[in-house]
Order: structure tokens, then C-alpha cells, then sequence
């Protein structure tokens, strides 16, 4: 028989062992779960290393969120349990839904996901997205109208970029209770890396952005530059104006698009030049009354890290409507000189025809008549040539100047003694008028200052009606006197409106007028006078008026080569004053 003793022993050591065994039965569940979340996390731990250097191979942490978000879900598999993993993102215009399915769901199901999402972003947003445009893409499995199944699991993911709202992830499977804390954990950091190296190189694009802003301003050029998705980063007011934006907010790329609608493709040309990495040239664009040649390019990055990276694109706008205006005035030239030649050729022609008769040749008189004609014609077209030569010259800076002292009044009788005739028989008083002061000895051109004085009184004569007068006067001039006081003071008919200067900077100086009371000449022409390749409206109107319009610019030459200045001031209805100076002192 067992004693007591013995059966207590026996209890003792009996609770001891299954202790023993309770104890060592946790401790091995506790290791094997110690064992199984290390594993568990090392393989979280893989799978983030190797989604994000996948994201950094294939994408360099570009701008490009959607080529980011198609690594991420494209790998997510290797994570999680899902039936669906789509992603929303914010554009401009519109939101793009994409959704990769793990297995089969009904549309219904995508249908829920999808205002799901748009909720979330309503209320991330604080506004409603129900009525925005949504560009829908499925990949994956397929849709089936029979599998009744919804969302019993799901959560969100917001995408933000530089503090700013871009979109949403979410994950949602029809099984219920799935998603654990440690896996959305995982697929946050993950998801909240990738936004942290975009936010980083936004910085740093923003920054050269803000560079590049500051320096558009101050552009002639029109600019505009878009980031990838099309959003206006920066318009100076140049570009502004093309459009005639007037709003105090910044204009959107659909301002640009809606101001040029009938004369450029804007959207279409950026999408071309960012993802065909191209320059495109539109050689011309009529805007705003205005021409311009357009430069649609891609912008890369400069920064070692992601140098040569497209980051977005430009538009410049390149005025060439002088370019145009200069090449109308150049066909205009060209049809002026051919009509110019046109005429003393035809007659020469003609003269050269009659002259085969010998019977032209026993007359005498019609003899000295063509001969006259034949004198006249080529005289008009050597006077053209010399014209055509002295452009040349003076555009070369090689207008000689036989300059030797000489009396300025002399020059002036005889200019006037030659126009006298012509003024007379045009019943216009030509007087002249020498101030007592005036130098009687300068050095200068005395052929080349006549050519000066005979162009500017044969257009005074030209455009003074009958009964008019025309005016040639010289005086002297004080350096930091006003010249238009100076010609008053002296009772000189003058007409100052249209003047550039007062002449208090010109050096001491013989002045010489010739003042009309003609016909007047618009502002808007004046500053066309001396173009080689305009003659201004007046003159081309009439139709009794020759020449090409080559005289003032010849005019000018003449003077500046003397180190003078030449003005006009000029009424419409009134008349015109042209004085040029003559620098006492040559150097």
C-alpha cells in the first residue's frame, strides 16, 4: 500500500512535469511566432527595398506619378490579398481612374470603387468631383456581370505632392476583415516615400522655375512653360498679351488654347514636343495684329541627379512682324524701282524705234524733240542709279565727303535761283532769308549740301498748293540754345509740331531751313520719311508725283556724314519746316 507520503511526491512531481511541458509548449509557440513575425517582417522589409529601388530604376522619381503608381500596384500582389487596387488622379481638365484586378469582380463592384474613391476625394478636397470628367482604365482579370460579390474590405491611401492633394489609392477585396494594421503600414511608407522624392524634386524644379520666372518678365518674347501635365509654371506678360489675358490670377494652359484656337494647336503641339522629346517650329502665327514664329520645345533638367529629364515644356513666341513689315516695304521698293525704270526705258525704246526712219532725221525740229526726250528719259533713270549708288554708300559708310571751307549763303542763292522758275510758274513765293549772323565761311560738301537743299525744296514746291509760300532762311546756333527759339526769334516761319529735339545738344552750327505752307505730313508717316524702303501715304497717293523716296534717306546720309542733325516739324493743313545743322567746328 502506497503510503501518503509517496502519493504526494508522486502529485508533485506529476504538476511539476505538465507544468514543465505547458511552460515549454509557449515558450516554443512563442519562438515559433517570434520566428514567424521576423520572417514575416523581413519579407515586408524585401518587398519595400525592392518595390522602391523597382520605382527608382524605372522611373528615376520622375514627375510622372502614374509610372509611380503602376510599379506599386503592378507589384502588389507580392504584399497583400486584393480582388481590386486602383488609383485616382487629379488633372486639369479631367480625373483618371485605374483599376488592376486580381481576379474577376462584377461591374457593379467597380462601379462602388469608383464612387468610393470620388467621395474620398470630395472630402479630402472639400469640394464635390461628382461632375468632373473621369478617364476609366481596367487591367487584369475581366469583368463579370454574374458575380454578385461586393466590397466587404478596403481602405485608402491619399497621394500628396508637396502638400498638395494629387489623388488617392485604395485597395478592396469581397472577403471581409483582411487588411491587417502592419500591411497598410507597409504600403503607406511606401506609397509616402515615393511622394517625399517627388516633393523633392518639385522643390528643386520649382526653385529653377522661380529662377527662369523672374527672368521672363523682363523678355520681349512671349513665354510660356508647362510642367508635364500640362500646368502653366510660369507666363510672362509678353504671353499674356497675345491672348489679351487681363486677370489678376494666373492664366491656365486653357486660356492659351482658348486665345489661339484659330491659328494654333497649343495642347496638341506640347503633347507632340514632351513625348516625342522634339522641337516643332510654326514659321508663322497672325495674333493680336501681330506675327510671330512659334518655338514649341521640350525643357529638360539640368541637375546632375535627373539631368536630361524631361521636366515639361515652352512656347515661345518670337515677334517677326517688323520681319514682315520690312519685307513688305522691300516688294514695295522693288515694284516702285521696276515702275520707275519702266517708263524713261519704254521711251527710250520708242525714240530708238523712230530714229530707224530716216525721215525722223531730215526733220529737224522732231529731230531736237526726240533728242530732248531721249535726254530727258536717261537723265531720270541716271538719277535713280546715282540714288541706288548713294544708298549703297552710305549703308557701306563709304559716302565720300569733299569737304573744303567754303560760303554757305552762295550755296543758298544759287539753290534758290535755280527753283526760282519753277516756283513761279507753280505760283508759290519762293523767299530767302540769311540772318545777319550767320557764319559766312564753314568747311563742308558744296556739292553734296546742294544735293541736300534741291531735294528738300523740290518736295517743299511739290506738296505747296498754289498761292503758297516757301521759305529758305540760315541763321547761327548757340550750343545749349533751343533752335526752334532761335528761328522764332528771328521771325523765321516755323512749325515745330513732330520735332524730336530742341537742339540744345547739338554743337555750334549754321541751321538751315526750308519751311512750306503745304500740304502737312500725318505723325504716323514721319518717321517713315527717311526708310529707303517706305515712302510715306501722302506722297504715294498722288498721282502726279515721281521719285522714289530715295531723297531723304539720301538727305540724311548727306547730313549725319557732316556730323549734323536733321529734323521736321509738320502740321496736316498747315505746312512743314525741315532744318539740318552744319557743325561750325569739324572734326
Amino acid at each position: 500500500m502506497v503510503s501518503s507520503d509517496t502519493l504526494t511526491l508522486v502529485l508533485v512531481f506529476g504538476t511539476l512535469y505538465i507544468a514543465m511541458g505547458v511552460f515549454a509548449f509557449y515558450s516554443v509557440h512563442r519562438i515559433r511566432k517570434n520566428l514567424e513575425d521576423r520572417e514575416r517582417d523581413a519579407k515586408h522589409r524585401l518587398y519595400e527595398i525592392a518595390i522602391l529601388k523597382e520605382i527608382a530604376d524605372r522611373t528615376g522619381y520622375s514627375l510622372n506619378i502614374e509610372k509611380i503608381l503602376d510599379v506599386i500596384t503592378g507589384s502588389l500582389n507580392q504584399l497583400l490579398e486584393y480582388s481590386a487596387v486602383s488609383y485616382m488622379l487629379l488633372k486639369p481638365s479631367k480625373i483618371i481612374f485605374k483599376t488592376d484586378l486580381q481576379r474577376s469582380v462584377s461591374p457593379e463592384f467597380i462601379k462602388d470603387v469608383k464612387t468610393r474613391m470620388l467621395s474620398s476625394l470630395s472630402a479630402l478636397l472639400g469640394r464635390d468631383m461628382g461632375g468632373v470628367a473621369v478617364e476609366e482604365s481596367i487591367t487584369g482579370a475581366i469583368t463579370l456581370d454574374d458575380i454578385k460579390e461586393p466590397i466587404l474590405s478596403s481602405f485608402n491611401i491619399p497621394l500628396v505632392i508637396g502638400d498638395q492633394l494629387v489623388g488617392v489609392l485604395t485597395v478592396s477585396h469581397t472577403k471581409a476583415g483582411l487588411y491587417k494594421e502592419n500591411e497598410m503600414e507597409i504600403l503607406y511608407k511606401i506609397v509616402n516615400q515615393a511622394s517625399q522624392a517627388m516633393t523633392r524634386l518639385e522643390d528643386v524644379i520649382k526653385t529653377e522655375q522661380g529662377k527662369v520666372a523672374a527672368m521672363l518678365e523682363s523678355m520681349v518674347e512671349g513665354v510660356i512653360m508647362t510642367d508635364r501635365e500640362y500646368r502653366v509654371v510660369a507666363a510672362n506678360p509678353a504671353a499674356k498679351e497675345i491672348i489679351s489675358y487681363k486677370k489678376n490670377t494666373p492664366p491656365t494652359v486653357f486660356d492659351f488654347i482658348e486665345g489661339l484656337k484659330s491659328v494654333l494647336d497649343v495642347q496638341g503641339k506640347l503633347e507632340e514636343a514632351i513625348k516625342l522629346d522634339k522641337t516643332i517650329v510654326v514659321k508663322e502665327v497672325q495674333a493680336a495684329g501681330k506675327y510671330y514664329q512659334v518655338i514649341i520645345s521640350p525643357v529638360k533638367a539640368s541637375t546632375t541627379s535627373i539631368k536630361g529629364q524631361i521636366l515639361g515644356g515652352a512656347i515661345i513666341f518670337h515677334d517677326i512682324s517688323p520681319e514682315k513689315e520690312a519685307e513688305k516695304m522691300r516688294n514695295d521698293f522693288t515694284s516702285m524701282m521696276v515702275h520707275e525704270l519702266r517708263s524713261p526705258l519704254g521711251n527710250i525704246k520708242k525714240i530708238g524705234e523712230l530714229l530707224k526712219s530716216s525721215k525722223i532725221l531730215e526733220n529737224k525740229q522732231e529731230a531736237s524733240e526726240y533728242a530732248s526726250m531721249l535726254y530727258l528719259s536717261s537723265s531720270s533713270m541716271l538719277d535713280l542709279v546715282n540714288d541706288l549708288l548713294d544708298v549703297a554708300k552710305l549703308e557701306a559708310g563709304k559716302l565720300d565727303m569733299d569737304r573744303k571751307p567754303g560760303r554757305p549763303a552762295d550755296t543758298l542763292r544759287e539753290i534758290v535761283a535755280f527753283f526760282d522758275t519753277k516756283a513761279r510758274d507753280a505760283t508759290i513765293a519762293l523767299k530767302l532769308f540769311i540772318a545777319p549772323d550767320s557764319p559766312e565761311t564753314i568747311t563742308f560738301d558744296a556739292k553734296r549740301v546742294s544735293q541736300v537743299l534741291k531735294n528738300l525744296l523740290s518736295n517743299a514746291i511739290h506738296y505747296t498748293p498754289k498761292g503758297g509760300t516757301v521759305t529758305v532762311a540760315s541763321f547761327l546756333h548757340k550750343s545749349g540754345s533751343s533752335i526752334t527759339s532761335e528761328a522764332q526769334a528771328l521771325n523765321i516761319p516755323w512749325i515745330g509740331d513732330q520735332m524730336t529735339t530742341d537742339g540744345a545738344q547739338v554743337p555750334d552750327s549754321i541751321v538751315i531751313v526750308v519751311s512750306d505752307t503745304g500740304t502737312g505730313i500725318e505723325a504716323e508717316h514721319i518717321e517713315q520719311l527717311f526708310n529707303k524702303f517706305a515712302q510715306f501715304a501722302t506722297s504715294s497717293r498722288q498721282m502726279d508725283h515721281d521719285g522714289t523716296g530715295l531723297g531723304l534717306v539720301i538727305v540724311k546720309g548727306i547730313v549725319e556724314a557732316h556730323g549734323g542733325t536733321i529734323d521736321i516739324g509738320s502740321t496736316v493743313g498747315k505746312g512743314s519746316t525741315f532744318y539740318f545743322t552744319l557743325p561750325l567746328l569739324t572734326k
